[in-house]
């Protein structure tokens, strides 16, 4: 044992000779010495140990080390010579023996012993300052009772404390008039029973404070360096911890370096950067410890003090405690401060079953023959029975209850007439599932689950420990002298800004307005790239895209071409006209820096993951140089995204002082590098396009040379241009069962996203695989219809597996997503149900692994993978297979086949399907039909026509992954609508589509009075619907129309193409912002063409369904749906229901038709 130990010793012994000690044993432990104590020690030779005369959850083993110690570090035995041991075990500690709290490690247990003899260590991440322990039994062997022998680690604590009785404070004055610093360290320790307080606070004349208060339960810094505060608009607080108020001891320590705050609580910390105008914290007279006082009032304070405890308060290393105990003339004392801790004897009890814990006391009759109960309690639970009474005037009855997190109570008059009142607000920290009986043992449904203390009935007090001895009233699974409330928020493992809210056994993310979806708010609901959007079928408009997805980067607008071969992302930036320059020299240059709709972060994850970049710059002058013609020095240059100045005007070659012209040999005057250096009085013109995409964007332009007579400058900066998506076709074929690619250790501890495309003609192999000690991470393909995804995280193995109703090894290309956080694992392949397994609460989080991450293979090079995997991402980094392949034998890199290449062979959302002899296109999930998916899927409708596709069950389009739901099964899906259609129609108004839900929302799109195009919203019922009309311009013109809508989130996309002649495509792409980021929940059916009987639908909207569509309407989409191919191809389906005639058109034809007729003066 002596590894564990470091600085720390064993400090007492205890031997426990007999072999039963009481059900509750509390052993008491002497020292015996006093310069090397020992707190307890294992007996390793001859009879000993502990057991308990009963053996159940309900024993505890209690050490008494008769002052308060540090303790570091624990080991465990069995009982000597049996089969008693203990398994697993909570670890409790108090200052008093009466109010205890859970020491709490990762999973909140510690792992016991496998057999009677061996050690188990567990040295304590932070450690324990307390006099007494608690050992409390959770699991032990099977085959035998529980026994335990105990050693403890540790060393003497010694510490300085002042007791504050709520009315007093400790005052720290400076030798000088203010005391000004740019470097602050305080630390110090507190232990309260109330949840309000100032613990420290000091302000200047210039502005300047510091302030640490308790406040709800939470501590709070405010911290200001000179800035004006003005009256009314606050003070801002960075707040941390909760739970404060729990009679226990919290650590403090703030560290100050200029504006740069590290606030640390207990083990948790947060940095962040102070407001302010100077790097100094300027503070006049005096500190003040435990309150505020009014100025010329000793005793009086302005706000309310704090009540408890406070030791080893250091400031900037002085020991103000021991100042004051010394009674040192810079410490001034302010009403009763002691230096010994009070202890309130306020015990609590802990109900720990939302279904069968209760306590039952009787009620003493009261003098006044009514009924008063006074207690306080802390739950996370919004709903649950706090009390319950039969009155002796019966049958009433009375109930106090929290309802929606408010309390309600509840006068029962008779079996059929009762009397409510409620609190107008809603009860502080109450957010949860609870359930709590006194005076009546009848135990509803929904219990209170949480903490109780203080209990008074009809002016009589309830001895709780007198309960536990079973002398008074009756229990069920209640916890005693420990209040075992947990916030599971603190830390908060919801990402990317998520809100995190909790039960007393879990804790949800509410990923609302985030961008991101998911358990834990982890996923990004947007695609990482303009070539992604393409191939789920979008055309050119604006997108967000999120450059990292899951990482720490947001997304981002860009506008994304599609019109060519190549799929262009643009981003603009502020200052994309041209501008004229005059009047800069050198020595005072023309400066214009340029702000892009991107962060500099995101602009270099979106330029690193294009495979090519470009930026125009045009530089128009006349006699305005950009190099000295003499010695060449720069007279205007440009600046990198690194902030590196570049002196290169074109090409991408950035070592060579050159413009374009002289790249192309065609300057004006050969004798320069550049246009613009003729230095002439006509003007010339120096464009290029810069292309070493490592330098892009530009940020900033510099010109110097425009303050002679008739010279002047003309430039302009084009936007940022990529194309391509590097990630997409990295690809590796593997070829050998004992080859794989090996990376880095995976990095994820909390959480891990997986992706990437396979395709496979063999039955079985593992895709990747890492190691820890103990821990694992493995993705297969067990079977050729079974992909597994299994992890163990130190709970024992977890699988998850989906089952294909078709081979996987087909070599066809297949789409796996697995997930894994420390709320949930998930598992999703191709459009098949989403696998998914919550994680087990209060065991172990963290994924450790240590091996390198083996890709096609596993460490043991059997059962490798043969075929070929591409886009291989883990947590939105990519991994480059292809690199790796090079020098990696039985592996190269690319896969074969027609279908692995970044060219469009099928179009529309068609997927390309590999043969022996060529390729097919599956159009299955598209609008189109024909070999490449690009013939149009066209139906002309009268004034009662109409289709409408019935959905096969409640479908939603995103699953809110967040709520509390018991299937292992979900469904697959993003925060997003994908609508496009085609129409030609001179009716209006005019009904498009309407998609509605069996909860009363809707989407509908339709042609108003006029003609306009409107896309109405309504996602909830009780609000009116959002509603977008792009143009006043009637769309009722006899033309094609193209219309796409792509809703992410809040954010919706419109695209509306309008045919201006043959072949001619006039673009609109707009943004509009909805109310709410609500689902469609349980969607039920879509309808094209005349809808009638609808409830909850808007009259304009009911107006146009009235009236239908006359007209011709082509290649309609919903998300994977193409309602026109379901009723040409699959006729007689009971999905689908038609009223009134169809006719088989093309939409394309006649537009052409409509046009040229149009142009020949015949329409």
């Amino acid at each position: 044992v002596g590894s564990i130990l470091g600085a720390s010793v064993p400090l007492a012994v205890l031997r426990v000779t007999g072999q039963n000690t009481d059900h509750n044993s509390i052993q008491t432990v002497h020292r015996q010495n006093a310069k090397k104590v020992y707190f307890l020690s294992l007996v390793s030779q001859g009879a000993g140990g502990w057991s308990p005369q009963v053996t159940d959850s309900q024993s505890w083993l209690q050490l008494d080390l008769r002052d308060r110690m540090e303790v570091t570090a624990i080991a465990t035995q069995g009982r000597y010579g049996s089969s008693d041991w203990v398994s697993g075990y909570l670890l409790l500690f108090s200052d008093t023996g009466q109010a205890w709290k859970q020491y709490r490690q990762e999973d909140g247990r510690f792992v016991g012993n496998v057999n009677a003899d061996s050690v188990v260590h567990h040295r304590l991440s932070h450690s324990i300052r307390s006099r007494f322990l608690r050992f409390a039994p959770l699991d032990w062997n099977p085959s035998g009772w529980v026994g335990l022998r105990v050693e403890v680690y540790g060393c003497v604590y010694k510490s300085d404390v002042a007791d504050f009785d709520g009315r007093s404070s400790l005052l720290y004055r400076f030798n000088q008039k203010s005391m000004s610093t740019v470097k602050d360290v305080i630390s110090l320790r507190f232990k309260s029973h109330q949840a309000e307080g100032v613990l420290l606070h000091g302000e200047g004349q210039r502005g300047d404070y510091i302030t640490l208060e308790l406040h709800r339960g939470r501590l709070a810094l405010y911290l200001n360096l000179g800035e004006f505060v003005t009256p009314g608009s606050g003070r801002v607080a960075v707040t941390l911890g909760s739970l404060l108020d729990d009679q226990h001891w919290h650590s403090v320590l703030i560290e100050r370096f200029n504006k740069q705050v590290n606030l640390t609580v207990d083990t948790h910390t947060q940095h962040f950067r102070t407001k302010g105008e100077g790097d100094s914290l300027e503070v006049d007279y005096e500190l003040s410890f435990g309150g505020i006082p009014l100025p010329g009032k000793p005793g009086t304070f302005l706000r309310k003090n704090f009540h408890g405890c406070i030791e080893n308060l250091y400031y900037n290393g002085i020991n103000i405690i021991d100042l004051a105990k010394r009674r040192k003339p810079q410490i001034y004392s302010v009403g009763n401060v002691t230096f010994s801790c009070s202890e309130p004897q306020l015990v609590s009890t802990t109900f720990l079953s939302s279904s069968s814990s209760f306590l039952s006391l009787p009620a003493t009759q009261s003098a006044s023959a009514g009924f008063a109960v006074h207690f306080q309690f802390r739950t996370w639970n919004p709903d649950g029975l706090l009390l319950s009474t039969q009155l002796a005037l019966e049958p009433q009855r009375l109930e106090l209850q929290i309802s929606n997190s408010r309390l309600r109570l509840t006068h029962h008059t008779s079996a059929q007439q009762k009397e409510e009142v409620s609190t107008a607000t809603r009860v502080q920290s109450v957010t949860g599932c609870p359930s709590l009986n006194i005076l009546g043992c009848e135990n509803p449904t929904l219990a209170f689950q949480g903490c109780m203390r203080l209990i008074s009935i009809n002016s009589q007090p309830m001895d709780l420990n007198q309960v536990k001895q079973g002398r008074l009233g009756n229990y069920k699974e209640l916890q005693f002298d420990t209040c075992g409330i947990h916030d599971r928020c603190l830390p908060n493992f919801c990402e990317h800004g998520g809100q995190c809210s909790q039960s007393w056994n879990t804790f949800y993310c509410d990923c609302s307005g985030t961008g991101y979806t998911g358990a834990t708010c982890h996923n990004s609901i947007y695609e990482a790239s303009c070539e992604a959007y393409r191939l789920t079928g979008s055309s050119s408009g604006f997108f967000s895209v999120d450059p990292d997805g899951s990482g720490p980067l947001g997304p981002t607008q860009v506008y994304c071409n599609m019109t060519e071969d190549k799929v262009w992302t643009v981003v603009t930036h502020n200052s994309t006209d041209p501008v004229r320059v005059q009047g800069s020299t050198l020595q005072k240059p023309y400066v214009m820096k340029f702000n892009y709709s991107a962060s500099p972060e995101q602009l270099m994850a979106l330029v690193a993951g294009s495979e090519q970049c470009q930026q125009e710059v045009m530089y128009g002058c006349r006699k305005s140089r950009l190099f000295n013609t003499r010695d060449g020095t720069p007279l205007s240059w440009w600046v990198d995204q690194g902030g590196e100045r570049r002196t290169y005007w074109g090409g991408f070659l950035p070592g060579v002082q050159q413009c374009s012209c002289s790249l192309e040999e065609n300057c004006m005057d050969m004798n320069y590098f550049c246009n613009c250096d003729a230095d002439t009085d006509s003007r010339a013109n120096d464009t290029g396009v810069l292309s070493y995409k490592e330098h892009l964007p530009v940020s900033e332009i510099v010109i110097g040379d425009t303050n002679r007579t008739g010279s002047e400058a003309l430039y302009r900066i084009g936007p940022l241009r990529c194309y391509g998506d590097k990630s997409v076709w990295n690809a590796a074929s593997f070829y050998q069962e004992s080859s794989y690619l090996h990376f880095p250790t995976l990095q994820a501890e909390l959480s891990a996203d997986i992706s990437f495309y396979f395709k496979t003609s063999v039955p079985s192999g593992v895709f990747l695989e890492n190691l820890g000690l103990k821990h694992f991470i493995r993705l297969e393909l067990s079977s050729p219809s079974v992909v597994t995804f299994s992890f163990d995280v130190g709970n024992g193995p977890v699988v998850l597996a989906v089952k294909s109703h078709v081979p996987l090894n087909d070599r066809q290309w297949h789409y796996l997503r697995a997930e894994r956080s420390v709320k949930e694992a998930s598992l999703h392949v191709d459009q098949l149900p989403l696998r998914f397994l919550e994680a087990p609460s209060d065991r172990h989080l963290r994924l450790r692994l240590n091996s390198q991450l083996f890709v096609g293979g596993t460490a043991a090079r059997q059962r490798g993978f043969l075929g070929c995997i591409r886009t291989l991402t883990i947590n939105s980094v990519t991994f480059n297979l292809e690199e790796r392949a090079k020098m990696t034998p039985g592996v190269s890199v690319g896969c074969p086949g027609h279908c692995s290449g970044s060219s469009s062979l099928c179009h529309n959302r068609g997927r390309c399907i590999e043969k022996n002899s060529g390729y097919v296109c599956d159009c299955s999930q598209s609008a189109y039909r024909g070999p490449s998916c690009m013939e149009e899927v066209s139906v002309s409708f009268d004034r009662e026509s109409s289709v409408t596709y019935t959905f096969q069950e409640p479908f939603s389009v995103m699953q809110n992954r967040s709520s509390k739901a018991s299937s292992d099964y979900r469904e697959s899906g993003r925060a997003r609508e994908n609508i496009a259609f085609s129409f030609m129609t001179t009716q209006s108004p005019a009904m498009l589509l309407t998609v509605s839900t069996f909860s009363q929302q809707y989407i509908a799109v339709i042609l108003a009075h006029n003609g306009s195009l409107q896309i109405w919203y309504r996602l909830h019922v009780n609000r009116k619907p959002d509603v977008f009309s792009p143009s006043p311009s009637s769309l009722a013109d006899r033309r094609l129309h193209r219309i796409r809508i792509h809703r992410q989130g809040k954010d919706v996309y419109l695209q509306v193409r309008e045919g201006g002649c043959i072949n001619i495509w006039d673009d609109m792409n707009l943004k509009y912002s909805l109310s709410s980021d609500a689902e469609l929940i349980s969607i039920k059916s879509l309808t094209l063409g005349k809808v009638t009987g609808v409830d909850a639908v808007d009259d304009e909207v009911m107006r146009a369904g009235s009236k239908g569509f006359i007209g011709c309407l082509s290649s309609v989409q919903f998300n994977h749906m193409a309602p026109l191919k379901a009723v040409l191809l699959n006729r007689g389906s009971s999905l689908v229901t038609v009223q009134g005639h169809l006719e088989e058109s093309n939409c394309g034809t006649l537009a052409d038709l409509t046009v040229l007729h149009s142009q020949s003066g015949i329409v």
